[in-house]
């Protein structure tokens, strides 16, 4: 009974922690719909894969958002055809880079500023190789859920098809020759009413109010509940599950594996991947093992625990299939151990 009350705590712990960071997240993607022009961001991104990587990682700086916020800022970008390795980028650096994680870090270890700097720095190296990684697959139908990925597909299909309509393909028939309803578009041009009703030809006053129409609105609360309610979800089987795991596997199993210098990383790895804390409040929670653990374990745990634990596995579920979230941590993981382990033994 006391395993059952004990666990349950936990559980409502992580949740309420996790749940205004998901809301943040949720928020900020849904803003890209009504202050954004998405087709003008993601036209922007670098397609190349390791300047999209390395875009996508430092993109956290622009959305302050941990573990629990960032899947639902990816998901946005790739329903709306941002290249893999920058949404792959911004979903592992995002909790790790950016200015509210990087305060609290600095406030744990005062004495320690070098902490700041090799968080950020193995993170994003990290986040920039997995992204490059990921790049090579064009085709989203192997890496997301088959819902996601026929959202980005169809995205991209009306992309090229506006833009073909716009650009390449021109009126067989002379404007007064065709029937339909038209309207004064620019220049005193005549616009057809069924192509200015759908967005791909702009009237003079729509593009004076398009950005804050009652569409845009309507769009924006209607992602925040869709959103909210799949991400939702996940967010509370994750908690129930990370709870499960820390009352099913006592720490002090954990911390007995962390003796010599290899094993000690991967104890502490371990240890952020079952514990499931915040980004913004884990330097704090692994300060208590400054004086039994080394440095490079600890940076194992602030690298680590944010790109992967058991709360984003299962908001990641929502985007990418399962094989795909295992290649992710595999990656991650063993990234993560060379980089700490070469700290450890050079610094």
């Amino acid at each position: 009974m006391t395993e059952l009350y004990t666990a349950f705590t936990l559980f409502l712990s992580l949740l309420v922690e996790a749940l205004p960071f998901l809301l943040l997240g949720v928020l900020l993607s849904s803003a890209l719909l009504f202050f954004i022009d998405e087709r003008q961001l993601v036209a922007k991104m670098p397609r190349n894969p390791l300047l999209g990587a390395l875009f996508g990682s430092c993109a956290g700086f622009l959305f302050p958002v941990c573990e629990c916020g960032n899947v639902p800022v990816a998901r946005r970008l790739l329903t709306q055809g941002a290249p893999t390795s920058v949404a792959i980028g911004f979903l592992l650096a995002a909790p790790t880079i950016n200015p509210i994680v990087m305060w609290s870090t600095w406030a744990a270890f005062p004495h320690q500023p070098g902490m700041v700097f090799w968080r950020i720095l193995f993170s994003l190296i990290i986040a920039t190789i997995v992204g490059c990684v990921f790049s090579f697959q064009k085709d989203p139908w192997p890496l997301m859920q088959p819902d996601l990925a026929k959202r980005v597909m169809n995205q991209r299909a009306n992309q090229t098809s506006t833009s073909s309509a716009l650009w390449t393909k021109p009126d067989p028939l002379p404007t007064l020759l065709q029937s339909g309803t038209f309207l004064l578009g620019e220049g005193s041009e005549p616009v057809r009413l069924d192509d200015a009703a759908t967005g791909a030809v702009a009237l003079p006053y729509q593009k004076a109010f398009q950005r804050f129409s009652r569409h845009r609105v309507r769009l924006f609360l209607n992602n925040i509940v869709q959103e909210m309610r799949e991400l939702g979800a996940m967010l509370v089987l994750g908690s129930a599950t990370a709870a499960a795991i820390q009352v099913l596997a006592p720490r002090e199993l954990v911390l007995s594996l962390g003796q010599g210098p290899v094993t000690s990383i991967l104890a502490m790895m371990l240890l952020a991947a079952l514990v499931s804390i915040c980004s913004t409040v884990d330097a704090f929670f692994v300060l208590a093992f400054a004086s039994t653990f080394t440095t490079g374990s600890l940076l194992a745990f602030l690298v680590f625990g944010p790109m992967i634990d058991i709360k984003a596995i299962g908001l990641m579920i929502s985007i990418f299939k399962p094989k795909v979230i295992l290649y992710l941590f595999a990656i991650a993981a063993q990234l993560t151990l060379i980089l700490t382990l070469s700290y450890s033994y050079f610094f």
